[in-house]
């Protein structure tokens, strides 16, 4: 099942359920996916899964930044609040890489490219990125690729 119609499901499974907090991430992924695909309409692109599945990596990571804010200011409803939509968003991402796998892809992306310097990390990371996306920490595995490339 692709990952629009799974997002249809499971909001019309709120709906249903009466499950109001998880009715309400569901829509603002919808929301967001939307969004995106007018801006790309623009741009005479497409929305595609990979697409969406960046997008939704992001909004995890807005998330946890937001949640580690409300928590240092002594907000924990909001905090609780961003926690239950990284969980509702998560769903939806692929399962993540372990650090063995992900040291494993960075190795092949290595490979595949002849990557040799700093220089050639961009090349590196274009192949990660198209391979893995949503299942990885790029902003993390940027820093491995360096390790390894420096």
């Amino acid at each position: 099942m692709a990952l629009r119609e799974r997002l249809q499901e499971a909001v019309k499974e709120a709906m249903r359920a009466k499950q109001a907090e998880r009715l309400s991430a569901l829509r603002m992924i919808s929301a967001s996916i939307k969004d995106r695909e007018i801006a790309a309409r623009g741009e005479g692109g497409e929305v595609g899964d990979a697409d969406i599945l960046a997008l939704l990596g992001k909004m995890v990571k807005q998330r946890q930044e937001s949640a580690k804010a409300y928590a240092v200011g002594g907000r924990p409803e909001l905090e609780a609040k961003e926690l239950n939509e990284i969980k509702v968003i998560s769903e939806f991402l692929p399962q993540q890489l372990s650090a063995d796998e992900v040291e494993a892809a960075i190795a092949a992306a290595v490979a595949e490219t002849g990557a040799v310097s700093l220089k050639d990390m961009g090349k590196v990371m274009a192949v990660l990125k198209g391979k893995y996306t949503g299942m990885m920490d790029f902003g993390a595995v940027g820093g491995l690729i360096k390790a390894r490339l420096g």
